[in-house]
């Protein structure tokens, strides 16, 4: 029987294994590319996994490059898992005119507009079929996960998180677009891949689905005050507002001099790491 995905490349890595992989995806109809790194725990059984959702114009590998997450996940014995940001290559109009739209920019959600419906799926792809094929193929304890995300990313992990909190054990961001419905980059990618209907966007949005939906647990997100993005795009205040609303749990850390980069997600990651590895290790 031939393999569900292939292999590109794997390297040793603090004591474990760290691989960049590809296959075919029955949600998008492309192929999508996705990095794992898998501890040396997991030489001796199955271990939870935490994936990483980047943001615009990222790969599935801009986060196992400059994250530095991989010895936190061997010190904890997690799996860390990245796809990709959105589908490549489908040839739709305008799909690479922009930076913050179309290639790089899948912002998670299952579109319902054309030309994008049929490929841009990247909720069902992170939140169904990627789980699945990590599970079956890799030494991961089925439906121990948490998700975590910067960004845009950061908006993929608190909305899947709100709309699926059975299947996702943890839930933390860095810098997320946290209201996407009332900033830039979201209404571009909303009217686009939604539609016109500005109603059908709430069911894509952090701080609505809050409202509405709080989790049960606490979600962690940090946000730099330096941060380039932060009046315009990013609306940290949302969160707040919508947690002091629901009731959430919310730790929203403002991080005194920080800006948008890997820099900033590099300075915080053994805390978002240890959350996650509370969650799913009780460590």
């Amino acid at each position: 029987m031939a393999a569900a995905f292939q292999t590109r490349s794997e390297h040793r890595c603090h004591g474990g294994r760290m691989g960049f992989y590809s296959h075919a995806s029955a949600e998008t109809g492309t192929e999508m590319r996705f990095s794992v790194f898998v501890p040396p725990q997991a030489e001796r059984g199955p271990v939870p996994a935490v994936y990483f959702l980047a943001g615009l114009t990222c790969t599935e590998e801009t986060f196992m490059i400059k994250a530095g997450a991989q010895r936190l996940a061997a010190e904890h014995g997690l799996v860390l898992v990245a796809p990709d940001t959105s589908p490549r290559g489908l040839g739709l109009p305008g799909e690479d005119d922009d930076w913050d739209f179309g290639t790089g920019a899948g912002f998670y959600l299952n579109a319902a507009a054309e030309p994008w419906a049929p490929h841009y799926r990247m909720f069902a792809y992170v939140n169904e079929e990627l789980p699945t094929l990590i599970e079956a193929g890799f030494p991961v304890q089925a439906g121990r996960r948490g998700i975590m995300g910067h960004s845009m990313g950061g908006h993929g992990a608190l909305v899947i998180s709100l709309r699926e909190p059975a299947r996702w054990a943890s839930v933390s961001a860095f810098a997320p677009i946290s209201n996407p419905v009332a900033v830039p980059w979201g209404e571009k990618a909303f009217g686009n891949y939604l539609g016109p209907d500005r109603a059908a966007w709430a069911e894509w949005d952090a701080s609505a689905l809050m409202r509405r939906q709080p989790r049960q647990d606490a979600i962690l997100v940090d946000q730099g005050t330096e941060d380039q993005f932060l009046t315009v795009q990013l609306r940290p205040e949302a969160l707040e507002e919508a947690a002091a609303s629901s009731g959430q749990k919310l730790t929203l850390r403002r991080q005194q001099g920080y800006d948008h980069s890997y820099w900033f997600i590099q300075t915080f990651m053994a805390d978002h790491m240890a959350w996650h590895a509370r969650a799913l290790l009780g460590a």
